[in-house]
């Protein structure tokens, strides 16, 4: 793990094996130059030692380390070396002195570190007046959404182990250590010092193990001073004769811290795998959600409230205001919240999430909502972009049909009439029945033409509302053909009696005169003549307009109901009567598709629903 010097303590985990280490090293130094480095040095080593130490680790790891640098003083500073004796005024002063440095080092760290975050702070505070500064929503909110162990300044990432643990791992030291003392006492002439510190180590160790290091750390403190009375001479005393059960006790206690500190950080470890593999597991789950069509703001947020509780929402500032972009579990306004920030005109706010919503994990939620944000007015941008270009093709479309064949039948209408007028031409009557033909057929072209040109409007803007009702084939399908060039041509194909079909009469004629007119068009005039066939499968009532014609290529049946397609140029038009064709069936819950004729052709097959009353017949109906 890193930490960063002025903005974290160094965990006590770390900083006692270390400051044991040294304390140990000044000792061993003292009593190899045999007097050359007298009582004033040792102490004035220890008391740097332990005024360092306390300067960058945890407060609370100072009491320890002036604990062991008193022993070290006490121990080292004269001959014989490694004796502990805890009285006298050479004591007292070292405990005086090397406590008030680790304290006084402890506040200076303190002091340091406060110092740095502020001065951190208004760096960062003078880089971001370069920009427009942000305001923060009108609502309470807490400092941040990351707990305090993982800002800076805060004491490292999360022990692992919980208050339960700790607690437990007292009560295991405070239930086992006496019973073993007790038993160690017993069978002291069949054991050395060895023996005990071992048997004591196995007793820290499980106390780690169960509650971590700072309950092995009382483990091990209370261990010592059980050797120390019961097992070094004199007995039932602090004091320590001989210098190698002082060697002994220290390089116990220095174990003992080194082996707690490793088996809390393979705890930590542990714990930490195990959250990051829960937050792995949950950003899956997340980007499975994603990927599966929930790409919505609103899907992510009710992802992380249903997962790991809570309330959640997402909040853009707009116009110098915060509003709500998406939530989830929110009602009325949030109460107080964590707020974690995207970017400066988006944030996440969060509150009444479980310990399994990581900083982290809510960070990655943070930026899965923004994406999504963005991605859903993206495609809203894109359907308008679609919208305006399908808007845009029809208006250039609707511009050839007028430049081209509206100009036409008026053009020929124009010169019809002003061929009439003329009064130095005197016309027979032929020749004028053939102008007014001339005339009324072009009128009629004109006449189909913008009534295509209005049904795809209609059809376009989503203003088409069916009425639907009881209609007869065979009473519709004559009035679609008032008006066609070669309309006795056709022939229909109802049997008598056929069923009445569920549609609005009005949509389904303009259908069949646009089929018919499309069928006459193309059937030649020497060849079978187009026809309807009409017919009842299950429910639906199926109607065929069929021609004779060149017919249209399959890759092409598609294309001819699309809006301006015309499949050759052998026939005037727009192409706009087989695309009106379909958005009329559609509207009223029917299908249109295309299919080859035998023998030549192409056959429009419309299917729409059979009404309710299908066993009656138009004639039973009119009756």
């Amino acid at each position: 793990m890193t930490h960063h010097l002025g903005q974290r303590p160094v965990p006590a985990p770390y900083v006692l094996p270390a400051g044991f280490a040294v304390f140990l090293a000044v000792g061993t130094v003292a009593a190899a130059l045999h007097g050359r480095l007298n009582a004033a040095g040792v102490l004035v080593a220890c008391a740097a030692v332990a005024g360092i130490t306390s300067f960058v680790a945890e407060p609370v790891a100072s009491v320890l380390l002036a604990g062991i640098g008193w022993l070290t003083v006490v121990g080292f500073s004269r001959p014989p070396y490694a004796q502990l004796r805890p009285t006298g005024s050479a004591a007292t002063r070292a405990a005086v002195v090397v406590g008030v440095t680790a304290l006084v080092g402890a506040g200076l760290g303190l002091v340091f570190r406060w110092y740095w975050r502020r001065l951190t702070l208004v760096s960062m505070s003078t880089y971001g007046g370069m920009r427009a500064p942000r305001a923060a929503p009108k609502r309470a909110l807490t400092t941040d959404a990351v707990p305090a162990a993982d800002l800076p300044g805060g004491t490292g990432p999360p022990s692992g182990i919980s208050m339960r643990r700790r607690v437990a791992g007292v009560a295991l030291a405070a239930a086992v250590l006496p019973p073993v003392t007790v038993i160690l006492v017993a069978g002291r002439p069949h054991l050395n010092l060895a023996d005990d510190l071992l048997i004591y180590l196995v007793v820290v160790v499980a106390v780690t193990v169960l509650g971590g290091f700072w309950p092995a750390v009382l483990a091990a403190v209370a261990a010592s001073l059980l050797l120390n009375w019961y097992f070094t001479e004199p007995i039932h005393t602090f004091t320590i004769a001989q210098p190698k059960e002082m060697l002994a006790l220290l390089l116990f206690v220095t174990v003992a811290v080194a082996v707690s500190s490793v088996v809390h950080l393979a705890a930590r470890h542990a714990v930490q795998a195990a959250r990051a593999r829960e937050e792995a597991a949950s950003l899956l789950e997340l980007a499975q959600t994603v990927l599966g069509g929930a790409d919505s703001p609103e899907a992510v947020l009710e992802h992380l409230t249903r997962t790991h509780g809570g309330q959640a929402e997402l909040a853009e500032r707009v116009a110098g205001r915060w509003i709500r972009a998406a939530s989830s579990g929110v009602e009325g306004s949030l109460p107080a919240a964590s707020r974690i920030d995207i970017r400066g005109d988006l944030i996440l706010l969060v509150t009444g999430q479980t310990d399994s919503a990581t900083p982290a994990l809510l960070a990655g939620y943070a930026a899965q909502a923004a994406a999504a944000l963005d991605r859903e007015r993206l495609r809203t941008q894109a359907a308008q972009a679609e919208a305006l270009a399908e808007g845009n093709r029809m208006r250039t479309a609707l511009l050839a049909a007028v430049s081209h064949d509206l100009r036409t039948p008026l053009a020929s209408i124009k010169a019809s009439v002003s061929s009439l007028r003329q009064t130095d031409v005197e016309w027979s009557e032929a020749d004028q029945a053939d102008l007014l033909a001339t005339i009324e057929q072009n009128a009629d072209r004109l006449d189909a033409l913008i009534g295509n040109l209005l049904d795809m409007s209609r059809l376009h803007t989503g203003s088409l509302q069916p009425f639907l009702r009881p209609t007869a084939i065979d009473e519709v399908a004559p009035v679609a053909l008032l008006g066609l060039d070669d309309s006795p041509r056709l022939e229909m194909a109802v049997p008598d009696g056929f069923p009445l079909v569920l549609a609005d009469p009005g949509l389904l004629e303009r259908v069949l005169a646009n089929l018919f007119s499309n069928a006459l068009r193309h059937s030649p005039a020497t060849g079978p003549p187009p026809e309807l066939h009409a017919q009842l499968a299950g429910d639906m009532v199926v109607l065929e307009v069929v021609d004779h014609g060149h017919g249209v290529p399959d890759e092409a049946k598609e294309r001819i109901f699309e809006p301006f397609t015309r499949i050759g140029d052998r026939y005037p038009g727009v192409g706009l009567g087989l695309a009106v064709a379909r958005g009329f069936a559609e509207a009223m819950g029917g299908r249109i598709l295309a299919k080859d004729t035998p023998g030549g052709g192409l056959t429009v097959v419309i299917t729409l629903p059979a009404a309710a009353s299908a066993g009656k017949t138009a004639l039973e109906t009119g009756s």
